[in-house]
């Protein structure tokens, strides 16, 4: 059975923080620390990694935002913000913060259920397209790798393209390396005899 997601809460009111406890607890989330200051928001984010922060904006010694930004410097975690008003100065503050969720007080049990159900499935879509966007820059450096091996192949075999190509992925195949791994052998070697050379 899996484990319930784990979420830290934040807010200066007491009554309101144990709410958010209680609300979150029966929706099925396990709630690892209900922080009174944005300092302690982010100590329980750091002793413990949430799957999600939900967090009133107005919060002792460092706001909901700069909290949530702190908390997010180990690595990208969705968050909720909690409102008694809307401010576009707040919206302006947010950079890229993953604030997927923005709820006014007073919060009812129904709009924090569908704020983070909301916030889950697009945080969800937000980890797959930076996974896509890093696997496609991998890739475009890869292919600029083989590019370069290629040329320096062209030139130190004198054959063409294609034949550049069958020989470096022959290479390849023959040590049992990925493509890219010999195109950066064949570049070091290029850089090598660059240097011996007069």
């Amino acid at each position: 059975m899996n484990a319930p997601l784990r979420a830290v809460v934040a807010d200066d009111d007491r009554d309101i923080r144990e709410y958010l406890q209680e609300t979150m607890t029966r929706m099925g989330w396990q709630v690892t620390a209900a922080a009174a200051t944005g300092r302690e928001l982010v100590e329980a984010c750091r002793a413990a990694p949430p799957d999600l922060i939900v967090s009133d904006v107005k919060l002792p010694d460092l706001d909901g935002i700069a909290a949530a930004a702190a908390a997010n410097a180990a690595g990208p975690v969705p968050v909720v913000l909690i409102s008694a008003h809307h401010g576009d100065d707040l919206l302006g503050r947010l950079g890229d913060l993953p604030v997927l969720g923005y709820l006014i007080k007073p919060i009812s049990e129904a709009n924090l259920k569908a704020a983070v159900a909301v916030a889950m499935t697009r945080f969800r879509h937000f980890t797959t397209l930076r996974q896509e966007v890093t696997d496609l820059r991998q890739a475009l450096e890869d292919r600029k790798l083989i590019e370069r091996a290629k040329g320096s192949l062209m030139r130190r075999l004198r054959v063409d393209e294609e034949e550049a190509f069958r020989r470096l992925r022959q290479a390849a195949s023959g040590k049992n390396m990925k493509l890219v791994e010999m195109s950066r052998q064949v570049i070091a070697a290029e850089s090598v005899f660059s240097d011996m050379e007069p």
